[in-house]
């Protein structure tokens, strides 16, 4: 897609979102950044961070034009946040997935080759949908319903992932609100969900991240490794939290590369 081109927007619901909250009626969409080509080519659906509070700008275009720089269509999910609470954001950026593989032929798009990448809440988001596909509140009745919301790959940028010990408290208190149960805090305790069927994952953080413990990133690819899934983890030193594309870090900015390599040696 060619740089200073607006994006076209797709809505992700004919009619009013599923779980809305009735305090906001924000819709949630889907921005298009395609590549030139003659041949399916495989793409990375971008889920920005902002702790379910907000949606930053510099993780959604800057980054799917990075993608499409490396021969990859992208797309942006802009998803609900509060008021709106679990499974809203999951319904999202489920639907956004089946959305792309519903039009794979029309977008040249590779409908076995389509990764989910996210940013901190969105990386929560995108391992959620990497854990949780194949739970029933993700069917609403249509017949998009019949098009696999299973990611064929996670690309996790300093993620949210576990409610316990190292958890960002103010991410799940957004999502499950302040009364969530035990039971739901467990499920959305990423690490503890992952088994065999999980879809191979990229990860990186740094060290020092003062918002996002190292840790979250560390736990969910040791239960990766442990059930047999494959995983590439980055772990730089030092960096602030939400540093995107990392562009101020000529260091850190390696890893788009790294991960398009990545992606590519997986068949992308």
């Amino acid at each position: 897609m060619l740089e200073g081109t607006v994006p076209e927007r797709l809505w992700l619901w004919p009619e009013s979102p599923p779980h809305s909250s009735p305090e906001d009626d924000f819709c949630p969409w889907l921005a298009l950044y395609p590549v030139e080509t003659a041949v399916p080519r495989g793409a990375v659906l971008v889920c920005p961070g902002g702790g379910y509070t907000h949606l930053a700008p510099h993780e959604a275009e800057p980054i799917a034009r990075r993608f499409n720089a490396c021969g990859f269509h992208a797309f942006v999910v802009y998803y609900r946040v509060v008021p709106h609470r679990h499974p809203a954001p999951l319904l999202d950026i489920s639907r956004a997935l089946r959305l792309i593989r519903a039009n794979a032929s029309a977008w040249q798009v590779d409908p076995e080759h389509v990764a989910v990448l996210g940013f901190s809440a969105g990386g929560h988001l995108t391992a959620s949908l990497g854990v949780h596909y194949a739970l029933p509140e993700l069917n609403i009745g249509d017949v998009l319903d019949e098009v696999s919301c299973r990611p064929d790959a996670l690309i996790l940028c300093y993620p949210v992932i576990t409610a316990g010990e190292f958890g960002h408290r103010g991410c799940f208190h957004n999502l499950l609100g302040l009364d969530a149960s035990e039971e739901m805090m467990r499920l959305m305790s990423l690490e503890l969900q992952v088994t065999e069927q999980t879809p191979p994952a990229f990860l990186w953080h740094t060290a020092d991240d003062a918002s996002v413990p190292v840790e979250n990133s560390l736990l969910f690819a040791l239960a990766l490794h442990k059930h047999g899934v494959p995983v590439e983890l980055h772990i730089y030193p030092h960096g602030r939290h939400g540093l995107g594309l990392a562009e101020e870090d000529a260091h850190i900015a390696t890893w788009s590369s790294l991960c398009c390599a990545w992606l590519e040696g997986i068949g992308f």
